[in-house]
């Protein structure tokens, strides 16, 4: 039984998303960033979250946290789970419990998450004093402990380092010490790898590979790049103009794309051994054309309809319902069908 497999089988979600609805009331109008996406992650899992940008994917992570910026965002609809009580029911002082201490996360961009007024000792030392109880040179103890588990050299000199003396690989490292300094139940990466280098990259999804495997620690990977999913989730969930569009397990995934989507985002990966064969017949890769829609102005229809090759006149008037094609691979797409078995 592969690992996914062994996880859907074992246990009950530690997190789960219902419906969720966070919308930006804006001058342009209401922007449904979120629109009613549902999705779930079990202890030991990774659940790889996939969409170009502006799709929604980020907001669902900050909505989780409660973080969205209110005003113009809110939270509208639905219930966010987190063994089995509704975050959005709590208080902000019991969501601080929350926040970093059961549920992490490791934003996209290090810099603007770490202080730089601060030693980056004293800052991992901070949210584990907060947490934990613990006195200060214990949680300094700790923070070293925690630089020297996400492979940072000479943690006991960097421990006095500020963020700016730091390369980007390095910053992202310590935003990973500090995430999971608590150990914390579930960790959202938001693109934890994006502008690092590819050798960087490999060693910082290790560190949360290791993470999950020793903690098991559920772990929300949120990517573009299916690259990165391919290598690392065990389910996928994709997501287009604010709503879940597909979710299956990862291989099943990548063999069947259901979604004409997820088969424009499969055939945009550059395949280095094709191209390496094919020499100067190199086919270019396939891009997905068009713009993602405006989320003020949705269209009645399915949303990706403008840019689809299967489009029909039922697409651009009804919005087609997610539905189980195959076991536990849910597709939202007049045509899933007929993508599903041309692809088997």
């Amino acid at each position: 039984m592969s690992h996914a497999a062994s996880i859907q089988e074992s246990s009950t979600p530690v997190l789960e998303i219902d419906n969720l609805q966070t919308h930006f009331f804006t001058e342009a109008g209401v922007v449904r960033a979120v629109d009613g996406v549902s999705y779930s992650v079990r202890a030991g899992e990774t659940l790889g979250v996939v969409g170009e940008s502006g799709c929604g994917k980020s907001v669902t992570a900050l909505s989780i946290l409660r973080l969205v910026a209110n005003p113009p965002g809110r939270i509208v609809g639905g219930a966010i789970r987190f063994d089995g009580k509704n975050l959005l029911d709590l208080s902000e002082s019991e969501m601080e419990d929350i926040r970093g201490n059961h549920i992490s996360m490791i934003f996209q961009e290090p810099m603007t998450s770490l202080n730089p007024l601060y030693t980056i000792g004293r800052q991992i030392a901070e949210a584990i004093a907060l947490h934990q109880n613990l006195s200060r040179k214990d949680a300094m103890a700790k923070a070293t402990d925690m630089l020297r588990r996400v492979a940072i050299p000479e943690p006991e000199r960097r421990i006095h380092a500020y963020p700016h003396q730091l390369s980007g690989g390095m910053r992202q490292r310590v935003m990973i010490a500090m995430a999971v300094s608590c150990n914390p139940r579930v960790l959202i990466a938001d693109e934890p790898t994006t502008a690092l280098d590819v050798t960087i990259q490999a060693q910082i999804l290790d560190i949360m590979r290791n993470l999950r495997e020793t903690l098991g620690t559920a772990i929300v990977l949120i990517t573009h790049d299916m690259g990165v999913v391919a290598e690392n989730a065990d389910r996928v969930v994709v997501m287009y103009a604010g709503r879940k569009v597909e979710e299956a397990l990862v291989d099943d995934l990548f063999e069947r794309p259901g979604h004409p989507y997820t088969k424009g985002l499969l055939g945009s990966i550059p395949n280095v051994e094709a191209a390496a064969h094919a020499g100067d017949a190199r086919t270019r890769l396939t891009e997905i054309k068009g713009m993602v829609p405006s989320l003020a102005k949705l269209p009645p229809g399915c949303a990706f309809a403008a840019r689809c090759g299967f489009a029909t006149e039922q697409c651009i008037t009804t919005y087609p319902p997610l539905e189980e094609h195959a076991p536990k691979h849910w597709v939202a797409c007049w045509h899933a069908k007929t993508l599903m078995g041309a692809a088997a």
